[in-house]
């Protein structure tokens, strides 16, 4: 996992990334913002998972481990939106 932002970057992250907006349904990839300073699993980095609701200010993605699908809480500066 990357310890740190490429040079050209770095800096404060566009606040339409901390803002936008999903759907139900929608299908988002897990991308950790290093700007961001919270305790975020490694093992969620580069997962896609589909959007189940909004909670507060974060979605609930789920995600399939193995055969298994697993629902995380997930702030919306983490999450890219996958074309479909």
């Amino acid at each position: 996992m990357a310890k740190g932002k490429r040079i050209r970057t770095r800096g404060k992250t566009p606040l339409s990334r901390q803002f936008q907006n999903l759907k139900e349904g929608d299908s988002v990839a897990v991308i950790r913002e290093l700007s961001v300073a919270t305790s975020f699993p490694e093992r969620l980095q580069g997962r896609t998972g589909t959007v189940l609701e909004k909670r507060g200010q974060a979605y609930v993605v789920q995600i399939k481990d193995q055969n298994k699908g697993k629902k995380f809480i997930i702030e919306p500066v983490h999450l890219k939106r996958m074309k479909t």
